[in-house]
């Protein structure tokens, strides 16, 4: 069966001239920005002694600072996005996959090792990861397929050749780069996507077991990953090195109790837990607030999460359903990946924590991301008819 163009002629118009009709979901902006605000008061509790540290005792807000400035920048990208009509995306899906790609291949040539990781490049003073930027354009350039496909997204042809081309243009980038959380993460999201697009899941199951053996094969041949399954299993078993982490995840969380120690009261933070500030901020939040501060956090993730779906399912137009989906749950992802790592529920993937987690090309990206949502949530109650899905 052939892609028809003309079936989605009328959305292509309808994309194009949408406007900010109506205000921005109220719920989820409130959500978002009690989630952003937390992030950052937690940020400073988890990274006040470090930063003391790193200042030789004079500073305790050193990385405090740039994220909050981060999350100004972030801040402003999202009320800018948020009254820009879906249809840019759209027309921008395949100039941002060549760009991001583009990036991903520099990173090789021009990258900076960060923590023995070379994942950052540095323009004009600005150093970022390209993989966020590739996460975000992999969400858009499959929202620019799923549209374009159709109800074809359901043949083999489209629904798993066509979407894994697009995929693998990003993700052998990153193979290269040895970075194997952003491979996992993008797949989820991939995965996710195609589903909603319309291919068969009998596929995406195939996809899954090839991607599980995969990771196997990876893992067996890096041994950076190995020591990390290692550490994950039997943490107990190097206790003073390649368990040190997690161990002293699980005490910090241990020590908090049902009601913590208080804010700013942790003991992990003062240098026993690596990253303590970044992926492993978590612990510090269950050890300053306790099993009941950690759930309420939990609560508002979910809540975050589910009303981003909400407004994803009532978008006027399959395009920007299919965005708004990916971009949630980009954001879900994260959240159970990293509170899974934190947990030792699952070995260390190096995802943190949105809003929350130290990184402010992450943060800024995020708080952009959530801004395109906030623009779908615009016109959630025009009286449209979508395609249906398969």
């Amino acid at each position: 069966m052939a892609i028809q163009p003309r079936l989605y002629a009328k959305e292509d118009r309808r994309l194009g001239q949408s406007r900010a009709r109506e205000s921005v979901d109220i719920p989820f902006l409130i959500i978002l920005l009690l989630l952003m605000s937390v992030g950052l008061a937690m940020l400073y509790s988890a990274s006040s002694a470090q930063s003391q540290y790193d200042t030789g005792y004079t500073d305790s807000t050193k990385y405090l600072q740039k994220q909050a400035v981060c999350a100004g920048i972030g801040l402003v990208a999202m009320a800018a996005l948020s009254r820009i009509p879906a249809g840019f995306w759209l027309k921008t899906a395949w100039p941002l996959y060549g760009i991001s790609i583009a990036l991903l291949l520099s990173v090789l040539l021009f990258g900076q090792s960060v923590n023995g990781a070379k994942r950052w490049i540095n323009i004009a003073g600005l150093q970022f990861q390209p993989s966020e930027i590739a996460k975000f354009t992999l969400i858009v350039l499959f929202s620019r397929l799923t549209k374009g496909f159709g109800r074809a997204a359901g043949q083999f042809r489209y629904g798993v050749l066509g979407f894994g081309a697009a995929l693998l243009g990003i993700l052998i980038p990153l193979a290269l780069e040895k970075h194997l959380s952003a491979i996992m993460l993008m797949g989820m999201v991939a995965v996710v996507m195609m589903y909603v697009a319309g291919t068969n899941p009998r596929w995406l199951l195939a996809g899954a077991a090839l991607a599980a053996v995969f990771v196997v094969v990876y893992v067996s041949l890096m041994g950076y990953a190995g020591d990390r399954i290692t550490a994950w299993l039997h943490p107990e078993q190097d206790p003073s090195d390649t368990g040190y982490q997690i161990l002293q995840s699980l005490y910090a969380i241990g020590s908090g109790g049902v009601l913590g120690l208080g804010l700013g009261k942790s003991k992990q933070k003062y240098l026993y837990l690596p990253f303590q500030y970044n992926d492993y901020i978590f612990a510090i939040i269950c050890e300053e607030l306790g099993l009941f501060g950690a759930l309420l956090i939990i609560v508002l993730f979910g809540a975050l999460i589910l009303r981003g779906y909400w407004i994803a399912l009532r978008a006027p137009d399959r395009f920007s359903t299919v965005l708004g989906t990916g971009l949630i749950t980009l954001i879900a992802v994260q959240t159970v990946l990293n509170l899974g790592v934190v947990t030792n529920l699952l070995p260390s993937t190096g995802i943190a924590l949105p809003f929350f987690s130290y990184g402010g090309t992450a943060l800024a990206v995020n708080l952009g991301e959530m801004g395109i949502l906030l623009s779908i949530s615009r016109n959630r109650n025009r009286a449209t008819q979508q395609e249906e899905f398969l």
